[in-house]
């Protein structure tokens, strides 16, 4: 579905983001992880390597801090020269730094608005001209269901999450004329090291609230990107892959 695209995947050397590359590079397509943590990364750049389905496939790991402006786009600057251009860009890349309003520290909530919503303004903004270009693109983001309806002692996260939904309608609006189009998908809850260290009465808890009765899996989320990276006529949604929980 996806022969002779490149995409790149933020966050990508683990979680959900290492699930959407995966199923990328399934379907064919060259994929760029980034990603901060060289062992994780190594590990990842196995998996992909094996999951390829053409010997022409080409798979890489960038090593990059997506909050870092000239980082990014130095970065991206590179890879565009290497591929020609980008096709298909996933911001996944997230942290959390929970803790009620009045205990927040102004470093936690500048951490968590830089990595999870400045990365994205990085991004977007280093492959705009490029796929403006090449009179096409595809951008997904992903949020959270928390930037819907909000979290007692996430009001970074939450911040963060909502802003990115409302960046990308934004850019869906900008873009749409040069053919890029540019959607949000909304995870619930989902099995990953964030939410793996969650008591079991809480899992217990947050379960009771899912309609489909489950937490979901990174490969859920996957298989809403390949969706929407190959839906032509799908811009500035906001696509909740949560079970139901937000109904």
């Amino acid at each position: 579905m996806l022969n002779r695209k490149t995409a790149i995947v933020t966050g990508g050397t683990a979680g959900i983001g290492k699930e959407i590359a995966l199923l990328f590079v399934k379907n064919g397509a060259n994929v760029i992880i980034f990603g901060t943590n060289r062992d994780r990364a190594a590990a990842a750049l196995h998996e992909l390597e094996a999951a390829r389905v053409n010997d022409s496939q080409k798979v890489l790991c960038q090593i990059a801090n997506v909050s870092k402006t000239k980082e990014v786009e130095e970065t991206i600057q590179t890879l565009l020269s290497t591929f020609g251009q980008i096709d298909i860009l996933v911001n996944n890349a997230g942290i959390t730094r929970d803790n009620l309003l009045m205990k927040m520290s102004e470093e936690d909530w500048d951490e968590v608005l830089d990595v999870n919503l400045k990365s994205v303004y990085n991004t977007c903004k280093s492959l705009a001209r490029p796929m403006m270009k090449a009179k096409g693109g595809c951008i997904i983001n992903i949020s959270s269901v928390i930037g819907l309806v909000g979290n007692a002692g996430q009001a970074n996260y939450a911040a963060s999450k909502a802003g990115m939904i409302g960046f990308t309608k934004s850019l869906a609006k900008e873009l749409a004329s040069r053919g890029i189009r540019a959607n949000c998908i909304a995870p619930g809850y989902i099995e990953t090291q964030m939410t793996e260290v969650l008591p079991q009465q809480v899992k217990e808890a947050v379960i009771e609230k899912i309609p489909l009765g489950r937490i979901g899996k990174p490969n859920d989320i996957a298989q809403a990107a390949l969706f929407l990276a190959t839906a032509p006529y799908i811009t500035g949604q906001v696509l909740a892959v949560d079970g139901g929980m937000v109904i």
